[in-house]
């Protein structure tokens, strides 16, 4: 029997590697949706098509023969819980109800520090974005057919932030070794690996219900993950950032660059500044002492993570090679 997968935000970093997994195996016709057009080279058992799946009768009409749905909506925070909502509601109305394989955040855990498991109860309370993703799970508890995924900082080639923004910063020397501030806990996990923890969370029995993390042990600080993909972009030495130096640039550069970056997403620039703004919120992630503990990921789902350094090196080359996003 032929499995009918639904990818929603398949445009998207992680939902692009999700539907490259799916289309390789048989038996899985694969239906990729996005707000705008999908390549149309990702396979012949792969159906592309536009879908706002914040539009509650289009997303009804598209879990008609799906077996299974994992949401990748990525975007601003009303966007994230405007899907959720939609979908979730479409899934109680489906009759049978697919597994559905909601990707939720680290974002969720908030202010909370140290070790936390599945089974610490996430506070929510960091920003916009750590509220919308909790509230999305509260949606996904009250469906009977979904598991959820919590992945920690999602990088590899084609990550906006943590494979192409880190590099141009690491090159220009306006980011490096941070110090005391560099010492929070960078948890990590490769692209395909989150993608890898969906297709097994699609496939394995008697999961309804259950919330994995997902992150790749031994945890890094920042201060570890720089320097070694400051090495692998030929970024050295790494250079002494003081705090003094980083708040300097949030008051002086980084309003400007900001606005730069917006023109040139918006076509009025030719091309993007040679290094994006420093964001605060960055500069706290890299304080916070957060480890994601993913034990039960490798239990039930048989995850086996990507080493660090294969991941960088990916990483590395696909930026050196002139990749951008």
């Amino acid at each position: 029997m032929t499995q009918r997968v639904l990818v929603l935000g398949a445009n998207g970093f992680i939902g692009r590697r999700l539907v490259v997994q799916l289309a390789r195996m048989s038996g899985v016709a694969v239906v990729a949706a996005g707000r705008s057009p999908i390549p149309a080279n990702l396979g012949e058992n792969v159906d592309a098509r536009v879908l706002d799946a914040a539009d509650p009768n289009a997303l009804q009409n598209s879990l008609i023969g799906v077996t299974g749905v994992v949401n990748c909506i990525a975007g601003s925070p009303d966007n994230i819980v405007a899907g959720a909502r939609a979908l979730f509601a479409a899934a109680g109305r489906a009759n049978p109800a697919p597994r559905i394989v909601h990707l939720s955040s680290l974002a969720v855990y908030g202010s909370l520090s140290g070790a936390v498991d599945e089974t610490v109860v996430p506070r929510g309370d960091s920003s916009a974005y750590s509220s919308a993703k909790l509230l999305t799970e509260k949606f996904a508890a009250d469906c009977k057919s979904a598991v959820t995924l919590r992945p920690g900082i999602v990088y590899g080639p084609r990550s906006s932030w943590w494979s192409d923004r880190i590099a141009r910063l690491l090159c220009a020397r306006r980011l490096g070794d941070l110090g005391r501030d560099g010492e929070g806990l960078c948890n990590l996990v490769y692209v395909d690996d989150v993608a890898t923890a969906a297709v097994r969370a699609l496939g394995t029995p008697h999961i309804e219900g259950s919330i994995f993390n997902l992150a790749q042990p031994p945890i890094p600080t920042w201060h570890e993950d720089f320097a070694q993909y400051a090495e692998m972009l030929g970024a050295l030495p790494v250079k002494r950032i003081s705090r003094s130096r980083l708040l300097m640039e949030q008051a002086l550069f980084s309003p400007a660059l900001k606005l730069l970056e917006l023109a040139a997403g918006h076509g009025i620039l030719r091309q993007a500044p040679p290094a994006p703004p420093i964001r605060p919120w960055l500069l706290a992630l890299c304080r916070h002492r957060i480890g994601m503990v993913a034990t039960r990921a490798e239990t039930t789902l048989g995850m086996q993570w990507t080493p660090l350094k294969e991941g960088l090196r990916a990483s590395a080359d696909w930026f050196l090679a002139g990749g951008r996003t």
